[in-house]
């Protein structure tokens, strides 16, 4: 039993993992009312047809919270981000390296913008602040 399992049985929850693809989820129509998506979108291989599974498995009403990194982010800004971190001097280097590494996968407002209008949802809040994008998806 993994620790996520084992700290659910003993919490008294009900915990059921799935091994999926976010383009093709192994869940039945209108599950959720909710999906939280962090640090995880700019990772698809299909952001579209992610967002086609999202608006899927949502009950109306349900709301998909996309939360991840800006490739609007400027390199002050992750400078700023990792410096809040209080790294020891190696630890920040790589920090701020791999952070400008996934700021290239990482998707703008526009592309966001775009993603939405063009999926069932067709429109959605975004946020923006310090490196991240706070998206939010209502199945209408």
């Amino acid at each position: 039993m993994d620790i996520a399992s084992e700290n659910a049985r003993r919490a008294g929850v009900s915990v059921d993992f799935r091994l999926g693809d976010a383009a093709s989820m192994p869940l039945a129509d209108e599950s959720f009312d909710l999906i939280v998506c962090q640090a995880a979108f700019k990772n698809f291989a299909h952001p579209g047809r992610a967002l086609q599974e999202m608006y899927r498995v949502l009950r109306t009403g349900g709301v998909a919270i996309i939360q991840d990194m800006s490739r609007d982010a400027s390199n002050a800004e992750i400078g700023r981000e990792v410096s809040r971190m209080r790294l020891g001097r190696v630890s920040a280097f790589t920090t701020r390296w791999t952070l400008k590494v996934l700021r290239r996968r990482a998707h703008t407002t526009e592309r966001f913008r775009e993603l939405a209008a063009a999926s069932p949802f067709g429109t959605c809040d975004i946020q923006a602040g310090g490196i991240g994008l706070d998206v939010r998806l209502k199945k209408l």
